[in-house]
């Protein structure tokens, strides 16, 4: 088995299939249930020879002996359903054909975790571990950042979402972008640096890369569709080398992953 794709989400939504895609639509399942936390997403390529009964008997098995319990299992197009689904927002599963899916439950008293596989012409592996959206890290709006950074000249912003290792503003970054803008065409006269951060997680090198391209991102946005004129704004990546809080626990990565705005 290949890896040939591998993503994570620290918070997203995922839509745990509980039956056959509805003939409707084709769209969505009949049965669903809406799961929000961890998402890591993992697409395998297997090798010829190999069919989709022993591959998913493997991945059944293994699952079996890890305390997880079937919710929803299918195994041809006319148990699974036809179409084109969406279990993660803006990404797309094809359901048709021969084709194999398990959706599983493991509880644990340390929180439940889901299992979502399909297998077609490869094997689609999702792993939800459910949890709440982090607040208070910082209300994002156009008076709290003119008093920040009147008071401190920089405000951490936690409202600008990225993917993991992924430097495409994600589109529920529009109401934190919509107030930056605001609190800039407030005061004409202020430049800022956009200061792009990572945790130290991974390489280096391509941490400090991430972070330009998410600070290039964000002010790309601000300046197109929002009007801020290009001259006051500076971009600019310092990936893991300005934390806030201690990388070894997953609360203080989540700090040190940010947008900042700094007064130049």
């Amino acid at each position: 088995m290949v890896i040939s794709d591998y993503r994570v989400s620290e918070f997203n939504e995922f839509i745990l299939p509980l039956s056959k895609v509805d003939p409707a639509t084709g769209r969505s399942f009949v049965k669903n249930q809406k799961v929000e936390g961890k998402v890591t997403e993992i697409r395998y390529d297997y090798p010829e020879g190999r069919s989709t009964l022993e591959i998913y008997h493997n991945y059944e098995d293994a699952l079996k002996k890890s305390g997880f319990v079937a919710l929803f299992t299918c195994d041809s197009e006319q148990t699974c359903g036809f179409g084109v689904v969406n279990l993660v927002p803006e990404r797309s599963d094809q359901w048709g054909g021969q084709q194999r899916h398990l959706s599983a439950k493991l509880s644990r008293s340390s929180g439940d975790v889901y299992v979502s596989f399909h297998i077609r012409n490869s094997v689609q592996l999702y792993v939800v571990e459910p949890k709440p959206i982090r607040s208070g890290l910082v209300t994002v709006d156009a008076a709290a950042l003119g008093n920040e950074i009147s008071t401190n000249g920089h405000i951490a912003v936690y409202g600008v979402f990225f993917d993991s290792g992924q430097a495409e503003v994600k589109p529920e970054s529009d109401v934190a972008l919509a107030e930056i803008a605001k609190f800039l065409k407030q005061k004409a006269e202020l430049k800022l640096f956009v200061v792009g951060h990572t945790d130290s997680v991974g390489n280096m090198k391509i941490n400090m890369d991430l972070s330009q391209r998410r600070a290039d991102a964000t002010v790309k946005i601000l300046t197109g569709k929002y009007g801020i004129a290009a001259a006051r704004l500076q971009a600019w990546g310092d990936g893991p080398t300005s934390p806030v809080a201690t990388n070894k626990t997953e609360e203080g990565r989540a700090k040190n992953r940010r947008v900042e705005l700094v007064e130049q």
